[in-house]
């Protein structure tokens, strides 16, 4: 089994297009002011907007993992996204910064290496 698509709903969606893009996703599909799909610069997972005229926020963080959190994090920063949090250790072994997208989702951008699937305290047979 695959995780084939994320979808959240947004209030603008060309305000959403225009933030998600900036931060690097690529859009693949647009149907008219109601849904937009995306997808990831690296895997296979698609990420979508639908619109709804009062979205649901909150309760779930998307993570965004890249190769160097510093660097995209400033690189972001210079484009204008506002971070919750700079890119700061945690005690479960890898980095993360924290924003939220117009509508406030929580985003995390993040590197956590192999601990990301194989920390030291994984189940055994998991």
């Amino acid at each position: 089994m695959d995780l084939n698509q994320i979808t959240i709903e947004v209030s603008d969606l060309d305000q959403s297009i225009e933030f998600y893009r900036k931060i690097g996703l690529h859009l693949i599909v647009r149907a008219k002011d109601r849904y937009a799909r995306f997808e990831m610069p690296i895997g296979s997972t698609t990420f979508s907007l639908h619109h709804a005229a009062h979205p649901r926020v909150g309760g779930t963080v998307l993570y965004f993992e890249v190769a160097d959190l510093a660097a995209r994090h400033a690189e972001l920063t210079g484009n204008g996204i506002v971070f919750d949090t700079p890119p700061t250790a945690q005690n479960w072994r890898w980095a993360e910064a924290r924003f939220r997208d117009p509508d406030g989702h929580e985003l995390c951008l993040f590197n956590a290496g192999p601990d990301r699937r194989f920390p030291p305290w994984r189940l055994q047979g998991g």
